[in-house]
């Protein structure tokens, strides 16, 4: 069993057939061939919609109890209006989520780049109002909360005094990328352009490291993470690492290499389990 959290954007890739999914599987399959190898994933598709009460249900009957599904609360709850106005809103989500139990552990708020300083003890009435049963992790994107200066004390101080952890998103690797595919064109106009900050206000240090296509121009930009996250392991925290690619084809290709990586920081770290198709994923 892995002492921490390691995972991808989703699961659901036709991109991964042949590789982490045997070559021809059904949709329908991809969840419970992923989890066989990763132990956590990034709940994007809840920005975007609200599953299906049946859904659910087969996502908790196919996913292993360990298993981590950090769920991002809608984005009319997180980019629409006060977030005061919501609580009732993020309270059904919760609901809505019960099935997953602990899996959802811990639930995300990404909040928009206009979420700025003024409006602070907004999110601290919100976090209160909410009590996320498993925890909560928010990943900001306002300049201000990037300068080192009072307003960022003030976020981070907020966060600390409630046990909310601070996502630490790094997209240094992706806009160090020329390349003018569109995959990457369309990736660095989504993805913030914000220096990483890693943050462990709890037990469960949040990274998301959006990466370069080429896999071995992410190694000097992986190398700071890698001392972090094999420090937190040796604190006996339990840190959950999200790999993504431009277009996230080869999104499981940088996790194993994460993971190849911080196993020679870590010596006595066990390897990934083979994927469904047969590719050791432990290896480089």
């Amino acid at each position: 069993m892995l002492p921490y959290f390691l995972g991808c954007p989703s699961w659901n890739e036709p991109a991964w057939r042949g590789g982490l999914y045997p070559a021809g599987s059904a949709s329908r399959d991809f969840l419970a061939a992923y989890c066989r190898v990763f132990n956590t994933v990034e709940g994007n598709t809840t920005f975007y919609a609200r599953p299906a009460v049946t859904t659910l249900a087969r996502w908790a009957q196919t996913m292993p109890e360990g298993f981590r599904f950090c769920a991002k609360l809608p984005r009319d709850i997180s980019h629409e209006g006060d977030l005061r106005a919501s609580l009732a809103a993020a309270g059904d989500f919760l609901e809505l989520l019960a099935p997953l139990g602990a899996r959802v552990a811990p639930l995300w708020l990404q909040l928009p780049a206009s979420f700025g300083p003024p409006r602070l003890a907004e999110l601290a009435a919100f976090i209160d109002g909410l009590a996320a049963p498993h925890g909560l992790a928010v990943e900001v994107r306002h300049p201000a909360f990037f300068a080192r200066g009072d307003e960022e004390k003030a976020l981070n101080r907020l966060l600390l005094e409630r046990g909310v952890e601070r996502i630490g998103l790094d997209s240094r690797a992706l806009f160090s990328c020329t390349e003018r595919s569109p995959a990457v064109l369309h990736a660095q106009s989504k993805k913030p352009r914000v220096p990483p900050r890693p943050a462990a206000f709890t037990h469960q240090p949040q990274v998301r490291f959006i990466g370069h296509p080429d896999l071995a121009a992410n190694d000097a930009f992986l190398a700071p993470w890698l001392d972090k996250v094999a420090a937190w392991i040796e604190e006996g925290r339990a840190p959950h690492v999200y790999l993504h690619t431009p277009d996230n084809h080869r999104a499981p290709e940088l996790a194993r290499r994460f993971h190849a990586q911080l196993m020679a920081r870590l010596p006595g770290l066990p390897a990934l389990a083979e994927s469904s198709s047969g590719e050791q994923l432990g290896l480089l």
